[in-house]
């Protein structure tokens, strides 16, 4: 999904005459979710004096570049900004620092409805949380058990970082009956998509993501802001700034419109009638 994101990116930036290899030349650094490698990363970028660092895949990427510079510009992609202590208000972010909040975290009890209204059967439901992701998996974590507990259902939660412990996690999860999945918003996973969807396939657990792209790779269904959009909304912010504008007066932007995406062909193989009211507000159904 990197390269879609990336290219949602490049077409903001190119409308503020920014071409990569042309006008402008871009240097990345890939961490593909190890988390422990992003400090390392961002001070390499900061040495290179870039004129504005972008910050993508989470609160982690986002304080790394926090920590590594109060002087160069950053704009990111983030869950809860606030929430997760990295910009002091969505109108006044900081000196030398906005972007886009996704809101990720924020919508996990209106995940969990959905998945339970297609998932009806489901009385004990599961919660997947990278360790790692701090304030995004405490958020993501209270969102959910407290819609879980207003629904009457039973919530065990699982924390897994590395493809071993995803194993582990979706072992868990079958052994103590869970019948429907919320999987945390989060970088890593995002990295192990396929791994994730050929899981819960395996298990035969009917689960809910953030992003399309999960559906459209055979996952069941996602509810959440197009993060493609958000990437070209970052492209559009960092254009601004380029061209002149002090960052300290652009407010966090948050998403105005969210998609939710079923794949039908999933569903038919769990077992899964799509009710047709979930059906008709479904904004992408996948067959």
């Amino acid at each position: 999904e990197a390269a879609v994101h990336t290219a949602a990116f490049l077409q903001g930036l190119r409308a503020f005459g920014y071409i990569d290899g042309n006008t402008a030349r871009i240097e990345y650094r890939w961490a593909s979710g190890d988390y422990e490698r992003l400090p390392g990363m961002a001070k390499e970028l900061v040495d290179l004096q870039p004129a504005i660092m972008v910050a993508v895949g989470g609160t982690p990427a986002v304080r790394a570049a926090r920590a590594a510079t109060s002087s160069i510009p950053i704009v990111f992609v983030t869950g809860d900004p606030v929430g997760d202590g990295i910009v002091a208000s969505l109108a006044r972010p900081g000196e030398n620092i906005t972007g886009v909040g996704f809101m990720s975290g924020e919508l996990g009890a209106k995940r969990l409805e959905l998945l339970v209204r297609l998932a009806s059967s489901a009385d004990v439901v599961g919660l997947l949380l990278n360790p790692k992701s701090s304030g995004d998996a405490a958020t993501q974590q209270k969102d959910v058990d407290a819609a879980a507990k207003k629904l009457g259902l039973r919530l065990v939660v699982v924390s897994a970082n590395t493809e071993p412990e995803l194993d582990a996690a979706f072992t868990s999860l079958a052994n103590a009956g869970v019948k429907a999945l919320v999987v945390q918003n989060d970088a890593s996973f995002d990295a192990r998509r396929g791994r994730l969807i050929a899981l819960s396939a395996r298990w035969r657990i009917p689960a809910m993501f953030h992003i399309r792209e999960f559906p459209a790779d055979g996952g069941l269904m996602s509810y959440g802001a197009s993060l493609a959009d958000a990437y070209r909304q970052m492209a559009i912010q960092a254009g601004r700034v380029l061209k002149g504008a002090k960052i300290a007066d652009l407010p966090v932007i948050r998403p105005t419109r969210f998609e939710l995406v079923i794949n039908l062909k999933t569903a038919q193989s769990l077992g899964l009638n799509v009710p047709p009211a979930l059906l008709a507000e479904a904004d992408e159904v996948i067959e």
